[in-house]
């Protein structure tokens, strides 16, 4: 099978990168032939007139569409699988592939198809917001969601675009959404049932060591932001103040947190992939307090791919991760009482924490492996086909 994978990097790596690659990886290890499309957002600091051309490339692009005919000529794909095409790709791409009759296949990240800022958080209020729903995009622009009225009313006009002139809609042929709470809302928003399967992210690596010796801290891996719930971890390590915490991720435009956090609490920045499992395998159980919606966040994966427990919120399609008193407990989002309550709980049985990791592996192993995403992926890509 010839496939060709379409995403719009956002120029920091991510899980969404994580995944992509991934899919790439896994494919051409099944000998399938894979072609990339891309573009990264790291390009647009060096174009001339950059924040200008991504404003407009955003909400429709020619010449991204004549790039992409180009490909679908030369190339004769099979299926056409897109992952993220904002700011410099667009929608156009997608015309382009209907007219070639080339399926497409897309893969659905976040809630940028129903929410013009793809999390349905307002950035300045951090509460969830989901005023954009019912074709109202408007509302990124008249609450300036994005802190940035420029950014704010590209946002919004190009949701609008792409839901007026049906971009997303009659081009695409399936959606793959990562939760079934993704594809209840992609449902409740007009997206037809029969065109939306949901297919969990893999992990990347398979972990065979002594997993079984649990650590000694609570760990939080990934972005230090707000929206992560980085507040209420803060606060919940201080008042927890016999517990050691360790937070592994890089600190974006708040990094005075590290100044004021807890004496128990220690920040540890970015660490590389290599040494990521060493984390995971010294900590006793990881936490995810977010109080947005999330995707599918891949730190879960790989927490329980390592037999460790999860404290998460509440929220979203986490609870379809984290089964509640099965490999982890759930609390309310934004509820620290709560919050510190399950923490205490587990950090205080040991024989608990190495039940509930042994079934997240279990878990891991059997919904999130490589050859399990395969099977799934495959069955869309024929569905199309």
């Amino acid at each position: 099978m010839r496939v060709v994978i379409v995403h719009n990097e956002y120029g920091k790596f991510s899980g969404e990168e994580a995944v992509v690659r991934g899919q790439a990886n896994l494919l051409q290890s099944k000998g399938h032939k894979v072609s990339r499309f891309t573009r990264s957002s790291v390009e647009i600091p060096n174009m001339f007139l950059g924040n200008a051309r991504a404003f407009f490339s955003g909400i429709y692009s020619f010449s991204s569409k004549k790039a992409m005919q180009c490909l679908l000529d030369e190339y004769h794909p099979d299926v056409v699988n897109v992952h993220n095409v904002f700011p410099l790709i667009s929608p156009s791409i997608l015309s382009a592939c209907r007219e070639s009759s080339v399926p497409v296949v897309m893969t659905v990240h976040n809630y940028r198809l129903v929410c013009a800022n793809g999390l349905h958080l307002h950035k300045r209020t951090l509460e969830i917001c989901e005023r954009c729903c019912g074709g109202r995009e408007y509302w990124c622009f008249l609450q300036n969601c994005e802190c940035s009225y420029a950014r704010s009313i590209g946002y919004f006009l190009r949701n609008y675009v792409a839901r007026r002139f049906r971009l997303f809609l009659d081009n695409v042929s399936l959606y793959i959404c990562l939760t079934e709470f993704h594809k209840r809302r992609l449902i409740s928003e007009g997206f037809p049932e029969d065109r939306l399967h949901v297919i969990p992210n893999m992990y990347r690596e398979y972990v065979n060591n002594n997993y079984g010796q649990l650590g000694e801290y609570v760990g939080f891996v990934g972005r230090i932001s707000l929206e992560k719930g980085i507040g209420c971890l803060l606060e919940a390590s201080r008042r927890l103040g016999t517990i050691p915490f360790k937070v592994a991720g890089e600190l974006r435009n708040i990094s005075e947190m590290a100044t004021l956090s807890p004496r128990n609490l220690e920040f540890f920045g970015h660490i590389s992939s290599k040494r990521i499992s060493a984390f995971y395998q010294q900590s006793r159980l990881i936490i995810l307090p977010s109080i947005w919606f999330e995707g599918f966040p891949m730190v879960l994966i790989e927490a329980m791919l390592h037999a460790r427990p999860i404290v998460a919120s509440r929220i979203g399609g986490l609870s379809e991760i984290v089964d509640d008193g099965v490999n982890g407990l759930l609390f309310e989002p934004g509820n620290l009482e709560e919050l510190m309550e399950k923490i205490q709980y587990l950090w205080e049985r040991p024989a608990m924490c190495r039940e509930m990791g042994e079934a997240g592996r279990k878990k891991a192993l059997r919904e999130y492996s490589p050859e399990k995403y395969y099977e799934r992926l495959m069955a869309v890509y024929k569905k199309v086909l």
